[in-house]
């Protein structure tokens, strides 16, 4: 006997589950319904099948083939258009008109005994025997009156309540006798129940109704696919679940990776390569599909996520469905009943409230709350830069495609056969993108410089010796998980503005150059690339007075790129000095707050234990430096740069100093004090920057480790700030800690605020509004000036949903007070 599973419908109450997907695809425990059904029919000896297909009938037949893979023979019958229940099994009436054959729903979800079903029909003599359960609600269902032998009486499609006279509904299981496709009429929309039975009834033909016991459930709307889940994990099915019961309703799937530390209460099930990580909890009732990665904090309670989902850190997901390949953001929330469709990013502290429908390839920002279903519009992300570049999670939001097509833009900006310079740090997903874009870049008629695994300042620094531009991949610092794909221009400094939205206008169009095959770029492998770096270094900084010094200074390398041009330089300089961490770690391309923090304890203590001069401690690419006074005592980022600016003030006694807004205005006491000042610059890199290559420009930083030396390169370099330090300490004899105590203190205080991208616009004008007649500079953001000189600068954040408030006075009271006061006046803005 031959089976035909009904797969053509469009599952329309399961949307946006269906919006992409067929319903026989839905997946229940991270199988489709369809092959639990396929496999029902296997056991019961039916392995010759024929399918009847219509909405996105290509994705059913992709993914179940000729059935080979289940050991079944499958076939196709394909509708043009909706044939109704019994048009489309008329369609396949060739491949079934020898025999008797199974007519079962390919969405519906049963462990019936089909065996005995067949018996039934058998004994009975029937020409069609219709498999009837018993349900507490049949007002969604046809019900069904039968006599004492089982022969079918009457029929009533999805009766209201005044016309229920039975709890025995038909599953739409049936077994037939080829004769019946006398009564239907080929290439026209016709149903069993409402038109083919009653004509058989009224010519007494024998219709039986088969009661089965066992478990049905018919998966027509979310609330049914959600308990179809519960079930089979509570056991109530009798279906396969694929995977290993580690302890008592917990199954986990092959590959799956599930931390120790984790909390796992179930019944619940974790899909095939899975990642739960520690500190995540997973309750009972949720599904975790293939490939998914939860992060330390989330919690999922009768949770239901389809394959490739990102879950972030601290996601709270409750009786939910996420559709695949979504990107779920840290701290989002999505209540009970909402559905989130496939390819979607939900982003950072959004909260999706119950109910609510989320249709595929949209976008919710950070920070919003949405009540109502997302049908048709789409926010994507209004720029691709952030303050890093381009900037997401490793293989979810920066993939190798998206890799190649940012290198395609890039290189569509530049003419046909430049240079361009790429390099990485010492992490493996770095590698793996870099070789990406190299790529992409030959393959659009560019010459490509690789450099592999170097220091930032290093990358910059050869950008700058003839290439029209470079590309530098790095792990996001403090995020290990992250990355960033950073780009230069033709001087080795980040992207400007207009270079950016350049970029984005290409990106956004897709309108990528390709080289014809006799244009495809080189790719080189410089040599002596540290060398070059540390000769130009050395012959721009001023190192006289250094040897003579017989300073002793340690060295920091945090076992990152920054170590490699350190034997060279430290050598040249003839300093005496002490190294610690130089090799490589490619497990750690990046550190945490916590592990920079301890770091520099564990330099301090060796900076007085050794009395060395001071300590500096580079970040992982050399770009930025931490440093250590003579007693071991961590001089804080932001004292560093006054620090800093006062020896290079009192050195050079006149010119510029490049600071961003945020910066105490203690900064300005100390340039004013030694003849020098202060430049406000944005808080952008770039901006820094472009003052930085002003010739009167004799220092720069942005109070974050941060440090410009204009006399070798007007960008971040922690190596230069290392030489330039080194030297001066050498030339005014006097210590770190000498030189912060005769620097005031300063009291900032920073605030991040969740604002919406809607209400941003909103947000500054009530913070214009607001400062009246006080003094206002919007050279970032808006500064609004006390009449006793305390400051508040309120700025936007330019790639996520957060308002950055900045707030001074004269004590950390005072400067409190500031900030609450204008803090609520962004959040009244932006409720």
């Amino acid at each position: 006997m031959k089976a035909v599973v009904m797969a053509g419908g469009e599952g329309t109450r399961l949307r946006p589950m269906t919006s992409s997907m067929p319903k026989p695809l839905l997946p229940v425990v991270n199988r489709p319904i369809m092959e639990h059904v396929l496999r029902l029919l296997k056991r019961h000896g039916l392995n010759e099948t024929v399918v009847t297909v219509q909405f996105l009938a290509s994705l059913v037949k992709n993914y179940f083939g000729d059935g080979e893979e289940l050991g079944m023979e499958l076939t196709y019958a394909n509708e043009e258009k909706p044939l109704g229940t019994a048009g489309s099994v008329k369609n396949a009436e060739e491949a079934l008109k020898d025999d008797a054959f199974l007519v079962i729903s390919g969405d519906a979800l049963t462990d019936f005994d089909l065996t005995d079903l067949v018996n039934f029909h058998k004994e009975k003599g029937a020409l069609v025997t219709v498999c009837l359960t018993r349900v507490p609600n049949p007002l969604e269902f046809g019900i069904t009156i039968v006599d004492e032998e089982g022969k079918v009486e009457r029929f009533l499609e999805k009766p209201t309540w005044g016309q229920v006279f039975s709890d025995t509904v038909n599953t739409g299981i049936y077994v037939m006798e080829p004769e019946v496709f006398d009564y239907v009429e080929p290439d026209v929309p016709v149903d069993w129940s409402g038109d083919v039975f009653p004509q058989l009834m009224k010519e007494g033909k024998p219709i039986y109704g088969y009661v089965a016991e066992g478990y049905w459930e018919d998966v027509g709307t979310h609330e049914s696919y959600v308990k179809a889940q519960a079930d089979v994990l509570e056991g109530k099915v009798d279906v396969e679940i694929d995977g290993f019961e580690i302890s008592p309703g917990v199954w986990v799937a092959e590959g799956a990776e599930v931390h120790p530390d984790s909390v796992l209460r179930g019944p619940l099930y974790i899909g095939d390569y899975a990642k739960v990580e520690a500190g995540a909890e997973i309750r009972e009732h949720t599904v975790v599909g293939s490939n998914v990665v939860v992060k330390s904090g989330a919690f999922l309670h009768k949770a239901v996520v389809h394959d490739n989902v990102y879950i972030g850190q601290h996601s709270n997901l409750r009786g939910c469905v996420v559709g695949k390949n979504t990107d779920i953001m840290r701290a989002a929330r999505i209540e009970d009943g909402a559905v989130i469709g496939d390819e979607c990013l939900i982003g950072e502290e959004s909260i999706v409230q119950g109910n609510v429908r989320v249709y595929p390839f949209k976008t919710i920002e950070a920070g919003a709350f949405v009540n109502t279903s997302v049908i048709w519009e789409s926010r994507s992300q209004a720029h691709l830069f952030g303050a890093r570049g381009v900037s997401g999670i490793l293989n979810v939001e920066i993939t190798p495609e998206l890799a190649v097509r940012l290198a395609g833009a890039y290189a569509t900006t530049l003419k046909k056969g430049s240079t361009v310079t790429t390099a990485r740090d010492h992490s493996r997903g770095a590698r793996a993108l870099k070789r990406a874009v190299i790529s992409a870049l030959q393959a659009s008629a560019i010459d490509v410089r690789d450099l592999e695994n170097v220091p930032l300042p290093v990358a910059r620094q050869q950008t700058a010796r003839g290439s029209a531009g470079g590309i530098m991949i790095r792990t996001s610092p403090g995020v290990p998980d992250s990355v960033d794909i950073m780009f230069f221009d033709g001087q080795g400094a980040d992207l400007s503005q207009a270079g950016q939205r350049k970029l984005d206008r290409v990106f956004g169009r897709q309108e990528y150059r390709r080289a014809f095959p006799g244009e495809i770029g080189d790719l080189y492998f410089p040599s002596s690339v540290f060398d070059s770096y540390t000769g130009s270094l050395l012959r721009s900084v001023d190192t006289s007075g250094i040897a003579e010094s017989g300073l002793k200074v340690v060295v920091d390398a945090s076992n990152g790129s920054a170590g490699l041009v350190l034997p060279s330089l430290l050598g040249k300089l003839g300093v005496d000095s002490l190294t610690i961490n130089p090799g490589l770690d490619e497990s750690r391309p990046t550190e945490s707050v916590e592990a920079r923090r301890s770091g520099l304890v564990r330099l301090g203590e060796i900076v007085a234990s050794s009395r060395a001069a001071f300590g500096v401690r580079f970040d992982p690419v050399g770009e930025r430096l931490s440093l250590v006074d003579e007693k071991g005592r961590i001089v804080e980022d932001d004292r560093a740069l006054l620090v800093m600016l006062d020896l290079v003030a009192a050195e050079r006694r006149s010119g510029r100093v490049a600071l961003p807004v945020t910066t105490t205005r203690i900064a300005e006491q100390v340039a004013a004090y030694h003849g020098t000042q202060v430049e406000w610059t944005t808080t952008s890199p770039d901006d820094l920057t472009r003052v930085g290559r002003d010739e009167s420009t004799i220092f720069g930083g942005d109070g974050r480790g941060g440090f410009i030396v204009p006399e070798f390169s007007s960008v971040f370099d922690g190596t230069a700030a290392f030489v330039r330090l080194i030297g001066l300490v050498a030339r005014t004899q006097l210590t770190l800690s000498q030189i912060d105590a005769r620097i005031p203190r300063a009291h900032v205080l920073k605030r991040d605020l969740a604002t919406p991208w809607a209400v941003k616009g909103l947000v500054m004008r009530r913070v214009v509004e607001a400062a009246g007649e006080r003094f206002v500079d919007t050279t970032d953001g808006v500064r609004v000036v006390e009449a006793d000189g305390r400051w508040v600068l309120v700025l936007p954040d330019p790639a996520e949903a957060v308002t950055h408030l900045w707030a001074e006075g004269p004590d950390d009271a005072s400067a409190q007070a500031l900030l609450d006061e204008w803090s609520a006046v962004v959040d009244s803005a932006g409720r």
